[in-house]
């Protein structure tokens, strides 16, 4: 449902120039997209979309001029771009770039378009160094596209199971048997919780194991597992998603992990 909404949300931008400017813009809004992009462990390829072969508007020296700044700039940034002839906006050619998924299927998200024809039609000036008025030169920049499009393509990336960063509920904390562990269990979700970690505490009447598959299943990046022994110690025993095997710490060594994971938003293969 998210890929296609009834109204969203884009993180468009413009940014206005001096025409000599414009290879540095654009080198520094590609690295800016690959920082945006890596984070999430995305990769991409970029295509250059040039000037239609009618229906466009503006004297194709410029078309020429601006088709080579992108190109350029895509090199300078250590990037190869693959042509896509013809598929330019009416006012300008544009760097599109198209992101992969876990799956291999690819999506059209970022755009750098090179617009000549706003700042005519809005009558744009700046003053330049000798005084006289010139035309500025203008970017239209996107990098997630639509907001509720990109976060339907990160669902799809991640399969759900996010990065704990990302994950809406970090650490799932489960007693063996409330009746005993349970004061310990809601202690150590309070210190997490107070500490800036996203957690719940699942202290239902149900067997251990049946709360052990719900947390599993929802994905959930630590699931804690609080016995006797855990109490009796002071420590927590960890599982994560999609493992079998629990890891014993103290509560304190458990949250330095998790903050330091965080952090620097890592990515677990």
């Amino acid at each position: 449902g998210l890929m296609r909404v009834r109204c969203f949300t884009q993180d468009d931008a413009h940014i206005f120039m001096r025409p000599d400017q414009i290879e540095d813009e654009i080198v520094r809004l590609i690295n800016f997209i690959d920082r945006v992009y890596k984070v999430f462990g995305l990769e991409y390829s970029i295509e250059l979309s040039t000037r239609p072969e009618e229906k466009y508007i503006g004297d194709i020296s410029i078309w020429d001029k601006s088709e080579k700044a992108l190109e350029e700039a895509c090199h300078k940034a250590g990037h190869e771009c693959k042509i896509n002839p013809g598929d330019g906006a009416f006012y300008g050619p544009k760097l599109d770039f198209h992101i992969k998924d876990s799956l291999g299927r690819v999506w059209q998200c970022g755009t750098i378009q090179l617009d000549a024809n706003l700042p005519e039609r809005f009558d744009l000036t700046y003053v330049a160094a000798d005084g006289s008025k010139q035309r500025p030169i203008m970017l239209h920049r996107v990098i997630f596209g639509s907001i509720e499009r990109f976060i339907g393509i990160l669902i799809e990336h991640f399969a759900g199971a996010f990065p704990t960063w990302i994950s809406p509920v970090q650490v799932k904390v489960i007693p063996v048997n409330a009746e005993f562990q349970g004061e310990y269990a809601k202690e150590i979700k309070d210190y997490l919780y107070e500490n800036g970690i996203r957690v719940e505490l699942d202290d239902r009447n149900e067997k251990l194991g049946y709360r052990l598959r719900e947390a599993q299943t929802s994905k959930v990046p630590y699931t804690l597992i609080l016995g006797d022994k855990e109490k009796e110690n002071g420590e927590i025993s960890y599982r994560l998603h999609g493992q079998q095997e629990t890891t014993t710490l103290s509560k304190e060594d458990f949250l330095a992990m998790i903050k330091e994971e965080i952090n620097t938003k890592a990515l677990r293969k």
